[in-house]
């Protein structure tokens, strides 16, 4: 372990109130990590629980984050930049190109001018189609076509972060697959395909699927690589105990799973007969669609993270029962 296993080290987690940065408080608070300083848009009502009994040092709003380093010159140990513009469907750039790129460049600046080690969030969504694969090579970033304005920004950054000549003593990217799990009931339509689906068979007693609209996939059977943001957690205090070399990574379980098989652990979770129905996707995702994701994890593995990681049914029967099914927050 490093000098970061000592708790009293200050600690920024960027996107702190959303779903996965107030999953890592939680997890951090569990390990002894009380001095941490959180950022994000803390007005939103919707987001308030999943800070609720959470232990912090501060509270950053996040257009006032900067203003504030400059004024407290507080000594910080680590930085999880988890903040972004998140939404697949927003097609205005400018936002994505303000909150995922800029900023998150002006947190890569701070880090490396005060040497302090950062992780941060990038996305499978930079992959694209999958053309090339979901290697998490350096040496195709700069020739990955991403098919929305969000997979775009993400992938804009990976290739500014391998042009830099100065650095963060350690930094990783973390291209996070499809993340699931609690403290995500503020995502609305971005939310995962679990937790709409424990929606619908609440509601209506059946789930919806998207039909496939192309030939090589049956209905139900688009695969993408599920991981539970338990496991996402692990990764990165990992990452921040271990520091091994500087890299983007894939974070994944490297096990791609179709949604119907999804859609079966979610009724058994909630111990209801499965009764999954198709209906036509929606036009303005249909041609952005990803048909399979799964991410290449040997990077990882091979720097020597060796976590075994949740399959989907037992990721998904714990999230239903300790979760969904009692409201609860991690």
């Amino acid at each position: 372990m490093s000098s970061t296993d000592s708790k009293s080290n200050s600690i920024v987690i960027t996107g702190a109130a959303g779903f996965i940065g107030s999953c890592l408080v939680s997890f951090l608070n569990s390990k002894g990590f009380d001095n941490l300083i959180l950022v994000d848009e803390f007005e939103r009502s919707d987001k308030l629980n999943n800070l609720h009994n959470k232990k912090y040092s501060h509270k950053i709003e996040r257009d006032l984050f900067f203003e504030w380093l400059e004024e407290t010159k507080p000594v910080i140990d680590f930085i999880f930049h988890l903040g972004a513009r998140t939404d697949t469907t927003e097609f205005d750039y400018a936002v994505h190109q303000r909150l995922n790129f800029e900023y998150s460049q002006d947190v890569w600046n701070y880090a490396m001018l005060h040497q302090i080690p950062l992780v941060y969030a990038s996305s499978a969504a930079t992959y694209g189609c999958g053309e090339l694969g979901y290697n998490d090579d350096h040496s195709i970033v700069h020739a990955l076509e991403p098919l929305n304005p969000y997979g775009v920004s993400k992938n804009e950054l990976d290739k500014w972060v391998l042009r830099q000549h100065s650095a963060p003593p350690f930094w990783a990217g973390l291209k996070f697959f499809n993340v699931y799990g609690p403290n995500e009931y503020h995502k609305g339509r971005m939310a995962s395909v679990i937790f709409h689906a424990f929606n619908q068979v609440k509601q209506n007693g059946y789930v919806n699927l998207f039909k496939s609209h192309r030939p090589d996939y049956k209905d139900g059977e688009q695969l993408r690589d599920f991981v539970y943001v338990k496991d996402i957690l692990h990764i990165c205090y990992w990452l921040m105990a271990h520091r091994p070399a500087s890299a983007i990574y894939n974070a994944g379980t490297g096990k791609a799973r179709s949604f119907y098989d999804l859609a079966l652990a979610t009724f058994a979770g909630m111990g209801i007969p499965p009764d999954i129905r198709f209906i036509d996707m929606p036009e303005d995702i249909r041609d952005k669609y990803q048909y399979f994701t799964e991410a290449n994890m040997t990077k990882l593995k091979t720097a020597g993270y060796t976590n075994a990681f949740y399959t989907l049914e037992a990721g998904i029967d714990d999230y239903v029962k300790h979760y969904l099914i009692k409201g609860n927050y991690y």
